[in-house]
């Protein structure tokens, strides 16, 4: 019988799995990648501009949204391709929906973000 391991051991187990995940995303996927940009644009943006607090928490929280949303359509499509190798039109439809779901988030980022800078560009 092996012994359990802590509480502790297991979280940071979990939180280095999700780290190695998170590397790996930047590290093979050129969408993260053009999202990183723009986060990083946005960023330097929001310095510029001295953004209010409000404005902080909705850019971080649509920069977290669309970059996550981008993670999990990126392991639902390396699933489909696992389950499914050859073309099916079935997971053709599930790729199209989890893209379709980062497509959305990232429209409502821009609006987002051109709601924040327009009025300051202008």
């Amino acid at each position: 019988m092996s012994k359990k391991e802590s509480f502790l051991v297991n979280r940071l187990k979990s939180v280095g799995y999700a780290f190695k995940g998170a590397v790996y995303l930047f590290k093979t996927e050129a969408s993260i990648k053009t999202q990183v940009f723009c986060a990083i644009t946005v960023t330097i943006a929001g310095l510029y501009f001295d953004i209010s607090r409000t404005e902080w928490l909705f850019q971080i929280a649509f920069i977290g949204l669309v970059m996550s949303l981008e993670g999990i359509n990126t392991a639902i499509e390396y699933m489909s391709d696992f389950i499914h190798p050859d073309r099916h039109e079935t997971i053709g439809k599930i790729k199209d929906i989890a893209a379709g779901a980062v497509f959305i988030a990232a429209i409502s980022a821009a609006l987002a973000a051109m709601v924040i800078y327009i009025p300051k560009i202008f």
